[in-house]
Formats: C-alpha cells, structure tokens, sequence
C-alpha cells in the first residue's frame, strides 16, 4: 500500500472518528455548567422550557431537511414503544430541570457525583431489566459505590439526593430508551414535543405576568435561550456517531471526561467546597467506576 493510501485509510478509521466524536460528546456535556451559569439571572424552569420548545424545534426541522419525520409519526402510532417515548420525556426533562437548578444554585459538584455514579446504575439496571450477567467485578464494582454512598449520607446525616436523583433519573432513562428503540434524533424529537405543550404553556403564563425572560432578559439571554436547543442536540448526535463506530469499553472510559469536567468546574471555577462526606462518596464512586471499567479491558480490546 502506498503511503497516501495508508493516510486515506488512516483518515477512514471509523474508531478514530467515533472516538473524537465521543470526546466531542462528553467534553461539552463536562462543559455545560458554563452555559447554564451564564443564564444564571433566568429562574432555572424558564431555561428547562426554552431549551425543550427549541431542541423540538431543532430536532423537527432537521428530520424535515433529511425527510425522516415519518419515522417520528411511526414511533407515535406504536402502541408499545409510545409510552416509553412518553416515559423517556418525563425522565429527561426531570434530569435537565434538575441539572439546570443544581448548577445555578451551586451544587456543580454535587452533580458531578450523580454523573459518575451514573454507569452504575446503568450496569444495575441492566442486571435487573434485561438479565445481563454480573460478574464479581461487577458486583464488587456497584457494593463499594454503595458502600460510599451510605458512609456518605450517614456521615452527612441526610441522602446526597441531587446525586442521586441524577443519576437514577438518567440512568432510567437509557432504560427507557432502548426500550423504544428509536434512532437517536427521532427520539429526542418524540421527547422535546410531548414536553413542549406544557413547557409553551408555563412560559405563556410566565411571559403574561411580567415576568418572562424571553426578550425582556437582553439579548444576550434571549440568544443563548434559543441556542439550547441547539447546545442539547449537538452532543447527542456526536454521542451517536460515537456509539455507532467504537465499543462500549472505550465509550466507558470516555464517559468519565464529563463529570470530572463538571468536579474541577465547580471547584476550581465556581469555588465550591467538598465536604468531608462528599468527598467520601467521590473516592469510593470513582473507585468503583474505575474496578468496573479496567475489568472490561481484560476481557475485550479497546
């Protein structure tokens, strides 16, 4: 093989590309507190709205612009995948509600646990739901999470509840998801549009008392208010082309860019303070995270 030949295949490499698109995908998930702190001055539920009626609007257009909003019609018309789609949209807009409060009330770091204790869950989930076998690591790797997860609320003496809300709540949702079985974009469209009546209606009633955001806020905030639509698509259609071209072993290792982004945002940026519980709870969750991914390795190639 000639050596441009070898560049083009290089230049080809599907795990290459998906790999990048993982990075892309979990780095700017790691990166949202910064987005979300500089609406800081919108009530938390006003963002959550806009950023449900805009990713709709995002998600319909572009399966308009690719002629697959027929696959969107399907999903509706199944009668057994319909109510996960109905269940995946209460789940996320709970999880991104809840994100948004955390981060614009401080809790940057509280969040970040919820996200590393997060693969977890979904490893439970999946032992539970869909009969996926649990070897000892495994078991091992979810007993020491749980162990700090209980050292941590009895030394803090009440549940780390953003925590864990986070994480069960994203954690489900995967669940529910694959239980709908719809491609990435179909699914975020479903999502978004059986959120948005309700998310029109609250910034309707918000916007007649006085007290809406959408303009009045500047047009600072009125731009970013229209690009979270934008901000929730990109890193999940990079997630996408990410799970599509590189194995799950890899995407694993990956995931942990975007709480250790979120941990060293709030700490070293928004000067929030572990506490001795938390910090617990961050040693052993990250212990654990770390037993379960190394495991991985030895049984299949990255």
């Amino acid at each position: 093989m000639s050596e441009s030949s070898e560049g083009g295949a290089r230049g080809r490499d599907p795990s290459r590309a998906g790999t990048l698109a993982a990075f892309a995908a979990y780095g700017l998930w790691g990166l949202f507190p910064i987005y979300w702190k500089l609406l800081k001055s919108v009530e938390p539920l006003q963002i959550l709205c806009h950023r449900i009626v805009w990713a709709a609007f995002l998600t319909i257009v572009a399966l308009v612009a690719t002629r697959a909003l027929g696959s969107l019609a399907a999903l509706f018309r199944d009668r057994k995948r319909a109510p996960y789609a109905v269940a995946a949209s209460i789940l996320v807009t709970f999880n991104w509600g809840l994100y948004i409060w955390a981060v614009n009330t401080s809790h940057v770091t509280e969040s970040s646990l919820g996200y590393y204790i997060n693969p977890l869950v979904s490893v439970a989930l999946g032992a539970i739901f869909f009969r996926d076998r649990l070897d000892k690591w495994t078991v091992a790797a979810v007993a020491v999470a749980s162990a700090g997860i209980v050292a941590a609320t009895v030394l803090m003496g009440s549940l780390p509840w953003i925590s864990l809300c986070l994480a069960l709540s994203f954690g489900l949702y995967g669940f529910v998801k694959k239980k709908a079985g719809a491609e990435p974009l179909v699914g975020l469209a479903a999502e978004t549009l059986i959120a948005s009546p309700l998310a029109l209606a609250f910034l309707a009633y918000r916007h007649a008392a006085g007290a809406g955001a959408f303009v009045a806020a500047g047009p600072t905030a009125t731009a970013l208010l229209v690009f979270a639509g934008a901000v929730t698509a990109i890193p999940l259609l990079c997630f996408a082309a990410a799970a599509n071209r590189i194995t799950l072993t890899r995407m694993g290792f990956i995931q942990y860019v975007s709480p250790t982004l979120q941990l060293a945002l709030g700490v070293l940026v928004y000067g929030e303070s572990v506490s001795a519980p938390m910090a617990v709870a961050f040693v052993t969750v990250v212990a654990a995270g770390s037993m379960y991914a190394f495991t991985r390795v030895r049984r299949r190639p990255l």
